[in-house]
């Protein structure tokens, strides 16, 4: 075991510590949005997750999880890709990503288009373009491919909670797609 996984291994907080940390002081994510893309680079479509949430109900989100102590934001949107989307998914991610932009989660509602009742948190967002094969993980029930154009459906924007559909929106934007 080298250095660096002694060290995430550490960075793990208990549920109770988590709890504790959230009620203080931001915690940064990083946010995927999962593309697919042709020869030329345009974007063909747009990769969705489908989890049960913790009420029960069936929602679409992205790929989505924190930055560890120690950890490279490279190296966790590698590690959430790989637990969402599967080990072969193949993200292309530059040796220096950049987000195309940063969402700022808070706990209370209207603060900005973006909302997690648990945390006030700050996510940096990115598009990672993925040449593998991917399938759903974990707790991902279904990966759905969906063209830009049916992404931007009131409906699907809709199924995506706490400002993801906002987010997504923005990709879209970024990557030239009118909404």
């Amino acid at each position: 075991m080298n250095r660096m996984d002694v060290d995430r291994q550490e960075a793990w907080l208990s549920q109770s510590e988590l709890e504790t940390v959230r009620g203080r002081m931001p915690i940064l994510y990083v946010e995927a949005i999962p593309v697919r893309v042709d020869g030329g680079g345009v974007v063909t479509s747009v990769g969705l997750l489908l989890r049960a949430s913790a009420d029960g109900a069936i929602q679409r989100e992205l790929v989505s999880g924190r930055v560890l102590y120690h950890e490279r934001v490279r190296d966790a949107l590698l590690r959430h890709l790989e637990k969402d989307l599967g080990p072969v998914a193949l993200p292309q991610i530059p040796p220096s990503p950049l987000p195309f932009t940063i969402a700022e989660y808070f706990p209370t509602p209207g603060v900005t288009a973006f909302h997690d009742p648990r945390q006030h948190a700050v996510a940096l967002a990115f598009i990672v373009p993925v040449a593998g094969d991917c399938a759903p993980q974990q707790d991902a029930l279904d990966l759905a491919w969906l063209s830009p154009e049916e992404a931007c459906d009131p409906v699907i924007l809709a199924e995506l909670d706490g400002g993801h559909g906002v987010l997504l929106r923005q990709a879209l934007a970024h990557l030239g797609h009118s909404i």
